[in-house]
């Protein structure tokens, strides 16, 4: 399983309805992905360049993209927002794997950068 947080903004309309009709929108994240086989770890309102913020523990990318997509098809929400989180276990694992690779930045690069004194690599 992998955790995602999707971030989302309500529109006027699904706002115009909440305060109509308040209702705790947690039991449908909830609902959303026990159907994909997940859970929703937390849900949240939130102030600032997003409305909520919600963290899924999904089975994969296809159940986060299922349910991002079905979320923005209902129209209640925009700027539909996801991102996979990693532990800092993977992090940790990540940049173990990162020590191992031999990645050169671009030739042109290495004369912009007056404290890299080797020349740049042949093969770029």
């Amino acid at each position: 399983m992998t955790l995602y947080m999707m971030q989302m903004i309500y529109t006027n309309e699904a706002w115009t309805a909440l305060v109509k009709d308040p209702e705790d929108r947690a039991l449908m994240a909830r609902s959303l992905a026990e159907d994909l086989g997940g859970t929703n770890v937390g849900f949240w309102l939130s102030l600032g360049e997003h409305d909520l913020v919600t963290i899924f523990d999904l089975p994969d990318q296809a159940s986060a993209a299922a349910l991002s997509m079905a979320i923005s098809a209902g129209g209640a929400v925009s700027d539909v927002k996801t991102t996979v989180l990693m532990s800092p276990q993977e992090a940790v694992r990540a940049m173990n794997k990162a020590q191992s690779l031999e990645y050169r930045p671009p030739r042109a690069m290495w004369a912009a950068r007056e404290d890299w004194s080797d020349s740049p690599p042949a093969d770029g």
